[in-house]
Order: C-alpha cells, then sequence, then structure tokens
C-alpha cells in the first residue's frame, strides 16, 4: 500500500535516481527495477502532471507521418501500439478511425486507400484490417459530416488509452519490482562523489531537503528537461488544446480525422463525451501556464464546424477543455519549419559519465524509449543485470486494475478511498484531474469537488481548514486549465 504522508531520511544509495514522473520517468524506472538496478524515481508535482495528462489519449502509428517519409517512427509506434495492447489491454482500446476524402483537400481517396493499407503492414493489426468506404458509407458512420466535395474514404484501426493511467500504471509496476517512487519531491541539483553522485532532493510537502547517492541520474523531465543544471537537451516546446463535447452534439460511430492543409484533427469518441483535438502551435513560457486560449478554441471550432456544418458547435457546449505542452527536440541546423513537421522521434545522449538526458517521443514509443535509456545505463554501470522484459510483463493484474481503464470511474466514495489509500495523492486536484479525468468528463465538477473533498479528508484526516484550502486550490487549478466565461460566451 502506498500511503501519501511519507517521510524521506538521507542517505539511500540507488543505482539509478530518475528524474521526471511522466510516462517516460515512469517507463525508465519500471525497466530499471525490473533489470535488478536499485531505482528512485522523483517528480517535482504529482505524477502524470504535465504533457502525459494532456495528449490527445491515443496509441498510435502516427498515419500522418507516412505523407512525411518516416516510415521507421510509424513501424517502430506501431510495434510498439501491439505491445501496449497485450501488456495493458485495460488500457488499450482498439478505436477504428474514419478518414475523409474530399475533392481538392490534398488528401485524394486513391492516396488515403494506399496510405493504409501501407499502414496495416507496417502495423499488425488491433483489430480489423483497413477499407476503403464509399460516400455513403462514410457518411452512415460520421453523420453530419459536410457533403459537398466528399468522394469517400478510408477506415483504419489505432487505440484509444488512458494517459495518466497508464503512467500510474507503469508506477504500480515499477514500485512492484522495488523501485521507489515520490511525487512532491524536486531535483535540486548534484555533485560528484567519486564513481556516484550527491543528489539533492526537496520533499515540497514539508520543505524538508535530503540527499540520495545514485551511481547514474536519467533526466526525463519532459518538456522541463532542459531547465535542469546538468541537462544537453535542446527542446522546441509547442501546444495542444482539446476540447470536451456531449457525444450527442457530434454522434460518431468511429473516430474521424479532419484534415486541415498538411495537418490533422480529430474527433475521438470518449464515452458520453467527444474529444476535439488539437493544436500544435509553438509555445514558449513556463509549461506549468499553458492555457486554452481564445485562438486555439476557435480554430478548433471552425474546423469541426467545416466538416460537421449542421452541428454549429459553440463554447456554450464545451464541458471543459485541456492543454498540453509538447517537448519536441529541436532542429540542429536549418530553418525550423512548422511545429507540425517537426519529427517525433526520441534521443538519448549521455552528456557527461552517468547522466543520460532522453527526451523527444511520444506516448506511444514511451516503452521503446525506456528500454534503450536503460540498456544505455546497464552498459555504463557494467554488471550481470537481467535482460529487459517490459515488452512481456502485465501492467497491472485485472484485479489490481478494477479502478484504472480508459473511461473514468463512476463518480462515488469507494474509488476515492482507492485513489487515497493506494495510489500516492495529496492534493484533491490530483483525484479530480488525473486519477479520474473527472474533472474533465463531468458537467459538474465543480459540485463533485465538494463531495471529493469531503471523503478525502476522511481518509487523509484533513481537518476543515486543509479541505477548504484543496477546494481553493483545484479552483485556481480549474481556472488555469479552462477557457474564461467571457472567452466560452463570445466563441
Amino acid at each position: 500500500m502506498s500511503l501519501p504522508n511519507r517521510r524521506f531520511t538521507s542517505g539511500g544509495e540507488f543505482d539509478v535516481l530518475v528524474i521526471g514522473g511522466g510516462i517516460v520517468g515512469a517507463g525508465v524506472a519500471r525497466d530499471a527495477s525490473m533489470r535488478g538496478l536499485r531505482t528512485m524515481l522523483v517528480e517535482q508535482a504529482d505524477f502524470a502532471s504535465g504533457t502525459s495528462s494532456r495528449s490527445s489519449r491515443l496509441l498510435h502509428g502516427g498515419i500522418r507521418y507516412l505523407a512525411q517519409g518516416r516510415i521507421g517512427l510509424v513501424r517502430e509506434a506501431s510495434v510498439e501500439k501491439m505491445r501496449l495492447h497485450d501488456v495493458a489491454p485495460h488500457l488499450a482500446s482498439p478505436l477504428p478511425f474514419v478518414f475523409p476524402a474530399w475533392q481538392g483537400c490534398g488528401w485524394p481517396r486513391w492516396k488515403l486507400a494506399i496510405g493504409v493499407r501501407l499502414y496495416d503492414l507496417l502495423c499488425g493489426r488491433i483489430s480489423g484490417g483497413s477499407e476503403g468506404l464509399s460516400r455513403d458509407q462514410v457518411l452512415a458512420r460520421a453523420p453530419g459530416l459536410r457533403e459537398v466535395g466528399l468522394t469517400g474514404g478510408v477506415r483504419y484501426f489505432d487505440a484509444l488509452t488512458n494517459d495518466a493511467r497508464l503512467v500510474l500504471d507503469t508506477l504500480h509496476s515499477a514500485e512492484d519490482a522495488g523501485a521507489n517512487v515520490a511525487n512532491y519531491v524536486r531535483f535540486v541539483g548534484c555533485s560528484d562523489a567519486g564513481a556516484t553522485r550527491r543528489c539533492e532532493l526537496l520533499d515540497t510537502l514539508t520543505g524538508e531537503p535530503f540527499t540520495v547517492t545514485a551511481r547514474s541520474v536519467v533526466d526525463a523531465a519532459g518538456a522541463w528537461a532542459g531547465g535542469l543544471q546538468r541537462s544537453s537537451v535542446r527542446l522546441r516546446l509547442t501546444k495542444g488544446v482539446h476540447l470536451v463535447i456531449d457525444r450527442g452534439r457530434l454522434p460518431v460511430a468511429d473516430a474521424v480525422v479532419l484534415p486541415e492543409g498538411d495537418r490533422i484533427l480529430f474527433v475521438i469518441p470518449w464515452g458520453e463525451r467527444a474529444i476535439i483535438g488539437t493544436t500544435d502551435t509553438d509555445f514558449s513560457g513556463n509549461p506549468e501556464d499553458v492555457t486554452s486560449g481564445e485562438d486555439d478554441v476557435a480554430y478548433l471550432l471552425r474546423a469541426v464546424n467545416s466538416a460537421f456544418p449542421a452541428a454549429r458547435i459553440t463554447g456554450a457546449d464545451l464541458v471543459s477543455t485541456w492543454a498540453g505542452v509538447r517537448p519536441l527536440i529541436a532542429p540542429r541546423h536549418g530553418r525550423a519549419g512548422a511545429p507540425s513537421d517537426l519529427s517525433r522521434s526520441h534521443q538519448i545522449r549521455m552528456s557527461e559519465p552517468g547522466w543520460f538526458d532522453i527526451a523527444g517521443g511520444k506516448l506511444t514509443t514511451y516503452r521503446l524509449m525506456a528500454e534503450r535509456t536503460v540498456d544505455r545505463v546497464c552498459e555504463h554501470l557494467r554488471g550481470n543485470w537481467r535482460s529487459c522484459t517490459t515488452a512481456a510483463t502485465p501492467l497491472r493484474t485485472p484485479a489490481a486494475a478494477q479502478f484504472s481503464s480508459i473511461l473514468p470511474p463512476a463518480f462515488g466514495p469507494e474509488a476515492v478511498e482507492f485513489y487515497c489509500r493506494r495510489e500516492w495523492v495529496v492534493h484533491l486536484d490530483d483525484v479530480l484531474l488525473r486519477r479520474t479525468s473527472w474533472h474533465f468528463y463531468e458537467k459538474n465538477a465543480g459540485q463533485l469537488a465538494l463531495y471529493t473533498a469531503h471523503w478525502m479528508a476522511e481518509w487523509l484526516g484533513w481537518d476543515a481548514k486543509r479541505a477548504g484550502s484543496e477546494l481553493r486550490r483545484y479552483s485556481e487549478q480549474f481556472c488555469r486549465l479552462e477557457i474564461q466565461d467571457s472567452i466560452r460566451r463570445r466563441l
């Protein structure tokens, strides 16, 4: 059982210290501990609180990368998609995609037909194979789609996931293998101490500093990686915004791909809701301050209303929004190009002996990124380490996955108690945003926050003052994540 009221003492000795509790850091901690390395992971905020809870919630090879000639990246991601379906079937649900073709849109039907056949060859089949669709078949699967110029389309399969739950289940697996994982612990810095590093950490819940020694350090801090003193990472940050609406407003049976110039957007069925996304624009500033701006929301609304003209989706239809930052590898030479042209490949470097930077990549390839990183760590440390088995070892048993699924669990005290007692919960928003997604899914999330705070107070021993401060903290987080009411009314 993982309890939130933990305390740390100085003097711990580890083979590897992982900085960052997003999906890549979680994957590294799982792989390293399963190979027998003494492993500690620290995250300055809550697990998955950055990019890893703000994705499109897809496991995919990236069909648009075929048009860019990135066959290796598509193949790599496609193999990993299949592996995740094997080791975490509760978090990898096959999802059909309909890709319409309109005259003059740049994605003709014949080109799509060739593309999805190649996609099948590269991907394997997580469910059914791809197929061509007539105009009437497209309209049957995507009611209300713009008919003018529609020539038909194709249908192919990827998978829907729950990004934050994938992080948490990966961390459970790491802990089960012996890793020490801690949220709300900040990496302050490190100094050499012979063959090891003396690492200074700060428990942000108590304000108490402590130190550990580590024979190696893995910088998996994502969008924050470049800010670490010894990091060699050069990133270009881009912003992705998603909208959530009632699925009744866009009653699609499958996910729908919407071509937007050289980019593509998605309408993704998510239980009783639909996710519309995503933007891809440059971002500068603190990744903690990323928000869904008026221009971002307007862009997505224009795109979806152009594809579904009768829907007339407005800001008043929004259940929620979220925004995240992609930590992409900055190009070394030449012009930067459009954000959507940047490679989603990853990069692993040992910038100095024992310090490893892992950056770039995508949610789907996190396990492979972790495997390659730990390979490098083991090579540096030497020793008789076990082989990597993460591609064949389930993340959770069916019983343990009771409160881990793609859709939010039913609202109630049983779920809240489970997360408080077993999933490193510290704050109210830990439960509402990342453990459950109730904040994004439920229309009355603010009211549900009152009940959740009451239950958390019982199980975590909060007094009325603490419960009140948690509700204020959540309200501030809510305002930062959501578009303002004034913007909602204008759109």
